[in-house]
């Protein structure tokens, strides 16, 4: 409209408004039918986000759905009611079967016996929200795990063998990145014998490669669930959480984590404990590419010591990292940081791309 009467926009106001418009994310679109203050809070958890945030729960309702406004968990429809959003829901649903489309959606948990899906299996489907159920999947997926005892400082001390800091970020990972839009299908975490499988619908962003991921550019096609998570300290600051689980399993001793991309859906191996000479040649080569890129960050480079140290071997086995730094360097995986330095011993390596 122009000066009270209507007219046909030219073909460069089209434009702009097509410039300046924004189409709603699918954590802003609607999850609920209108629904009233008690309705709301009947479906909600907002009290345990509040939790997670540290901040004390407001004494009036008027302002506990101003607050989840504001948290982009609700939308206000003019004093009329509120919709919940898809982002409301996966976040802080007491029951995510309550609300249609978004049960595929809730974290399948399923732990096989032995180290295929021909054995017996037992499945632990969740119910809550991410956000508002996430540390009792932790300490649940924790339980099913089974523990190693390990002997420290004379005394005996049970832990699980797998480092709960990259359990934390690599389920963080595979609900924080999945694609909402693929519908039927959800997070799933898998144990066997000897790993656990952490998978998610939706392949790698176009401008994501499947060798660069630890360390590299954060980005998120959900960004509103990523950002929450990180104010709920959930997972680390952005672009970290692989790193932080490469050095995580890495003080375990563990294998290198694998990344895979399926047709639709994105998945990470976490291998039990393996020794150096249990590991494929392929398994050793990708572990000193992941140890170089935690060193390079960290250190400027690795060496022949910090890569021994990485596989817990002895000083008389420095000979076989040499060997395996030579692998990895014909592999294309890494590189010397200075080529012309002829001096082995106190030679560093750095990334392929660095």
């Amino acid at each position: 409209r122009s000066g009270g009467t209507t007219r046909k926009a030219s073909r460069q106001e089209v434009g702009a408004l097509m410039l300046n418009s924004k189409l709603p994310t699918w954590e802003e679109l609607h999850a609920s039918k209108l629904l009233t203050e008690l309705e709301v809070i009947t479906l909600l958890e907002y009290d345990k986000i509040l939790e997670l945030l540290g901040k004390p729960i407001p004494s009036k309702m008027q302002e506990i759905m101003q607050w989840m406004v504001d948290e982009k968990m609700l939308i206000d429809v003019d004093g009329k009611g509120y919709y919940i959003t898809n982002f409301g829901a996966v976040a802080a649903a007491k029951d995510l079967n309550k609300f249609d489309g978004l049960a595929r959606k809730s974290v399948r948990l399923i732990k096989y016996e032995g180290k295929n899906k021909a054995g017996a299996s037992k499945e632990y489907p969740g119910r809550k929200g991410y956000a508002v159920g996430f540390e009792s999947l932790i300490i649940f997926v924790q339980g099913l795990l089974q523990d190693s005892e390990i002997i420290k400082n004379a005394l005996r001390v049970e832990t699980s063998i797998y480092p709960e800091k990259a359990l934390r970020e690599l389920i963080a990972n595979i609900l924080i990145h999945q694609d909402f839009n693929i519908r039927g299908t959800g997070p799933m975490v898998e144990i066997f014998e000897d790993r656990i499988v952490f998978s998610n619908p939706g392949k790698l962003l176009p401008s994501k490669k499947i060798d660069r991921l630890i360390r590299t550019t954060p980005e998120s096609r959900n960004e509103i669930l990523a950002s929450a998570f990180r104010r709920y300290n959930i997972c680390e600051e952005r672009g970290s959480g692989f790193e932080k689980a490469v050095i995580a399993i890495e003080l375990y001793g563990l294998p290198p984590l694998k990344f895979e991309e399926l047709e639709n859906s994105f998945k990470v191996t976490m291998y039990a404990p393996k020794k150096y000479a249990e590991m494929t040649n392929d398994e050793r080569i990708e572990a000193c590419y992941q140890h170089s890129i935690i060193e390079y960050f960290g250190n400027g480079g690795f060496n022949n010591t910090s890569l021994r140290k990485r596989f817990g071997m002895h000083e008389k086995q420095a000979s076989q990292i040499s060997l395996l730094i030579k692998d990895a360097m014909e592999a294309g995986k890494i590189k010397a940081k200075d080529p012309n330095n002829v001096s082995k011993k106190f030679s560093l390596y750095v990334p392929y791309w660095a």
